[in-house]
């Protein structure tokens, strides 16, 4: 007969087994925390290429993952630059050249404003669990905090990136740290999320770095400065109209 002892680490072992979450509940809780009804935000954009510098301010109004308006303030020489992006499409808007243009084609490839974030990356509008099928590979330390780790496969070819390892914070539930693959392996980029904050009882990260591992020393960070979560919406702000406006 087995000890009483053995018996209750046998079951503390099935309980701690029982309590792990499922691949689908971390993603449905990073999907929770990443996301809301409405926000406007105001951001710092560091672009670092390996060889100089660039920093970037912008306000952006979005509308779940579907629509976004974002204006740029600096640069001087940027400074009223729009990007306008409304289900699967996306515009441009230079004011020194008093120009519409549709990014679309090649262009999706190419980084915003000469940064590790392409426009593709911006054209995301599905849940992770609509893009995914996740396994959970177990969990490590990172930063003195538990992490599960997560392989997520794309459900279908449309998905930007057909793999990716994504380090889930246990607490905030939040993916820290991800590496985005190609379908044959090659890793493509590196996104890590940091200084997270509760907002309006939402965990939210408030600095991204983004590094593309194809550009040999690139990469992106992106600060938010001030975030409000349900904000009044006019639906202009989402039109050909607003993004053609000189404010």
């Amino acid at each position: 007969m087995p000890s009483v002892t053995l018996l209750v680490l046998a079951l503390s072992v099935l309980d701690a087994r029982a309590a792990d979450p499922t691949a689908a509940e971390l993603m449905a809780a990073m999907d929770d925390n990443l996301q809301s009804q409405s926000q406007e935000v105001t951001a710092k954009m560091v672009v670092d290429d390996g060889r100089r510098v660039r920093e970037f301010r912008m306000h952006s109004i979005s509308r779940g993952r579907t629509d976004s308006a974002v204006t740029y303030l600096e640069p001087e020489r940027d400074k009223g630059t729009k990007m306008l992006k409304v289900d699967d499409q996306m515009w441009i808007y230079m004011p020194k050249a008093e120009r519409v243009q549709k990014i679309s084609g090649h262009m999706m490839r190419q980084g915003m404003m000469g940064s590790d974030l392409s426009y593709e990356d911006m054209m995301v509008t599905a849940d992770f669990d609509e893009m995914y099928e996740g396994v959970v590979k177990g969990s490590e330390e990172l930063g003195g905090r538990k992490h599960w780790i997560l392989e997520a496969t794309a459900k279908d070819g449309s998905v930007t990136y057909p793999k990716r390892t994504i380090w889930i914070d246990d607490a905030y539930r939040i993916p820290t740290k991800q590496e985005l693959y190609a379908l044959s392996g090659m890793l493509l980029k590196t996104w890590t999320m940091s200084d997270v904050r509760v907002v309006d009882g939402q965990n939210v990260p408030h600095e991204m770095v983004i590094a593309d591992m194809l550009k040999q020393g690139s990469k992106t960070t992106l600060i938010t400065e001030s975030l409000t979560f349900d904000v009044p919406l006019e639906d202009e702000t989402f039109s050909r109209r607003w993004l053609e406006r000189r404010d």
